[in-house]
């Protein structure tokens, strides 16, 4: 019984190691970019809301929007699908925001089929191939950096991190709650193919 008892505390320290290690990985690979010369700046979506982005989306192209303008990359990628209820992609209305905010519709490239991460991730991989493209700076919240980092690099991407500031980060409760349901997806997408 003993012999069980030390297993199992054992077990439970080796969880709460491994858990702790992760959640360290997460936040620090958000809180540190990589910003480098890219083919393509990877837009990563968020909700729309009847053609307008979410704070959330908005954020993310945003920046985006910003690191072409500064000649971080050429090339632009928009991702996500059709959300229940909703006629347009986020892709879509990235698209149109890009456009309306000084990005060449010549340049933009777009994914409206992503519904997950991976398949948002996947199908960019595509566009990219079919456009002789290798490397992306990845734009999305800092606490999803590290999860894209292993997607994109699955997916044939050399991927550079560039987390955009957005409404999560500014709020504590709702970052901590994102960062902890990374912790828990991380390994999973590391050893599955999953969301």
């Amino acid at each position: 019984m003993k012999r069980f008892v030390l297993l199992f505390l054992g077990l439970v320290a080796a969880i709460v190691m491994f858990g702790t290690a992760t959640m360290a990985a997460v936040l620090i690979a958000g809180a540190r970019p990589v910003l480098r010369e890219a083919d393509v700046i990877l837009v990563l979506g968020a909700a729309q809301y009847n053609g307008r982005p979410s704070p959330v989306l908005k954020a993310r192209l945003d920046h985006a929007i910003e690191l072409y303008a500064q000649g971080w990359a050429p090339r632009v990628i928009v991702t996500g699908g059709v959300g229940t209820g909703d006629t347009l992609s986020e892709g879509e209305v990235a698209r149109r925001y890009a456009i309306e905010n000084g990005v060449p519709d010549s340049v933009i490239l777009v994914d409206r089929l992503g519904a997950t991460s991976e398949a948002s991730v996947d199908a960019a991989a595509i566009l990219m191939k079919a456009n002789g493209l290798h490397t992306a700076l990845i734009v999305s919240d800092s606490y999803h950096m590290l999860r894209l980092e292993l997607l994109a690099r699955r997916a044939g991407i050399r991927p550079y991190r560039a987390p955009a500031p957005g409404p999560i980060d500014e709020d504590r409760s709702t970052h901590r709650r994102y960062v902890l349901r990374e912790t828990l997806l991380l390994p999973a997408q590391a050893i599955l193919r999953g969301r």
